[in-house]
């Protein structure tokens, strides 16, 4: 169950959790962190690179005659011993992207969000007169005050793509220098975010789509 909260902050209604979100998805554990393993994975740029033996310039003449010097045979000053020379097993440019398909991915964002459901950490906001536009204020409605933000529990706001030009434009106006809160669409939720974050904020707008979307039978 979810409170739904105005514009003010104050409690209109209880929201009965949904039954897509309702379930026990205790062993969707291993789900979950293949998806946030994917997600942190993916976006690497994987561009480091060191020059192996065969790339390094120069080198190419024996330093010394093999026998009769008394000190330990060298083919070339490029081999990874020497200052300068190649480097054994560095790093090469690939890429980390990670592959999980799209039932599980649908699973690990269905029991990531249940399992906000279950303690409580999903709080609805009806946006339809949202208007808070100053940071103090919206830290306020958040937290209950500008003081409490600075040691309250990490919070994740969520809203539609259609509120952009509302709603939206406000949350992320008002909330974007706020430390402890993130602020995301619908459409970008991760479930990094929901499991990265303490509680969640979903706009009513947000939290329908959410539902309709994964509550779909694949």
């Amino acid at each position: 169950m979810a409170s739904v909260i105005n514009a003010t902050g104050a409690v209109v209604r209880d929201e009965a959790t949904p039954e897509v979100f309702a379930g026990d998805h205790a062993g969707a554990v291993n789900t979950i962190f293949r998806a946030v393993h994917r997600e942190m994975a993916s976006p690497r740029a994987g561009t480091g690179s060191t020059l192996k033996r065969d790339d390094v310039r120069g080198g190419g003449r024996k330093p010394w005659k093999q026998k009769g010097t008394g000190r330990a045979r060298q083919g070339s000053t490029r081999s990874p011993q020497w200052r300068h020379g190649g480097v054994v097993f560095g790093p090469q440019p690939r890429s980390y992207v990670s592959s999980l398909n799209k039932k599980e991915r649908r699973a690990a964002m269905i029991a990531a969000l249940s399992d906000k459901f279950a303690t409580g950490a999903v709080t609805l906001l009806d946006a339809t007169d949202f208007s808070i536009a100053k940071t103090k204020d919206f830290a306020t409605f958040l937290f209950g005050s500008a003081k409490a933000a600075k040691n309250g529990p990490t919070t994740l706001v969520v809203f539609a793509e259609s509120e952009l030009a509302g709603a939206g434009a406000h949350i992320v106006r008002a909330g974007g220098n706020l430390e402890k809160v993130g602020i995301t669409t619908n459409t970008a939720l991760d479930v990094k975010d929901v499991v990265g974050f303490k509680r969640l904020v979903l706009t009513l707008e947000a939290y329908q789509l959410m539902v309709a979307h994964l509550g779909e039978k694949k």
